[in-house]
């Protein structure tokens, strides 16, 4: 069987290819260069999520930023008459979410948290679990002590704070959303158990594989977390 002639126009460019192989090995290395330092920047970025975390750096993420007292008679006047609107809406919606079950969350619930969580202090935690479970693994039960020890702290006992659970993308939408519930609830009665914080204080959401951190690599590590959230919403019970 005859080999297939190569086509007329890769053999008009055999030539200037080998060529131009000096300047070739000049760009290959040059890009070899710029994959080493973004591959050694993402590495840097990402060793917080993968390494157990301190009570320190959960405190420092959950801590609300102290804000500027607003001001009457500012050019953001008509922004100060709506914040506070705005504020008690929110802290009403958080009221009626405090005590409720994972799964007897809407899906426009859901939604109405996860817009919460955009504007709030928050902290990405990899924790992993055992395979196929929502057994917490041994290697990330530091990070979750740690995040015990934080929400105990004075700074941040008495809050409302969100845990939510995300997977990857792999597997079916039904079955990640269950196990992104399931972990998230496991986290909840772990920290309710070992430190003592009251349930309605933790509401715990899953939201499956709909809200990758990372969708350009939808099947990444990074994409199998558990967000917590600080509401800002103080409860009088729990002081």
């Amino acid at each position: 069987m005859s080999k297939a002639p190569h086509s007329e126009s890769s053999r008009a460019m055999a030539p200037a290819f080998t060529r131009s192989k000096p300047k070739m090995r000049t760009l290959v290395a040059m890009l070899a260069l710029v994959a080493t330092s973004a591959a050694l920047t993402f590495g840097c970025g990402a060793a917080l999520a993968g390494d157990n975390v301190t009570e320190d750096q959960i405190l420092r993420a959950l801590s609300p930023v102290k804000k500027p007292p607003l001001t009457r008679g500012l050019s953001i006047g008509p922004q100060t008459e709506t914040e506070p609107a705005a504020s008690s809406e929110e802290s009403k919606f958080v009221q009626t979410i405090r005590g409720r079950t994972t799964r007897s969350l809407s899906t426009s619930e859901r939604e109405e948290i996860a817009a919460i969580a955009k504007t709030k202090p928050n902290i990405d935690l990899e924790i992993t679990f055992d395979y196929n479970s929502a057994d917490i693994s041994q290697k990330s039960m530091a990070s979750v002590q740690a995040l015990g020890r934080a929400l105990t702290s004075p700074d941040l006992k008495g809050s409302t704070f969100i845990v939510a659970g995300h997977t990857d993308a792999a597997g079916g939408e039904t079955y990640n959303q269950d196990l992104s519930e399931r972990r998230a609830d496991s986290i909840k009665r772990y920290l309710v158990t070992k430190y003592s914080i009251s349930g309605p204080d933790l509401v715990t959401v899953g939201y499956g594989k709909s809200k990758l951190k990372d969708p350009s690599q939808p099947m990444a590590e990074v994409n199998r977390r558990v967000q917590v959230v600080n509401t800002e919403n103080k409860t009088t019970a729990s002081k």
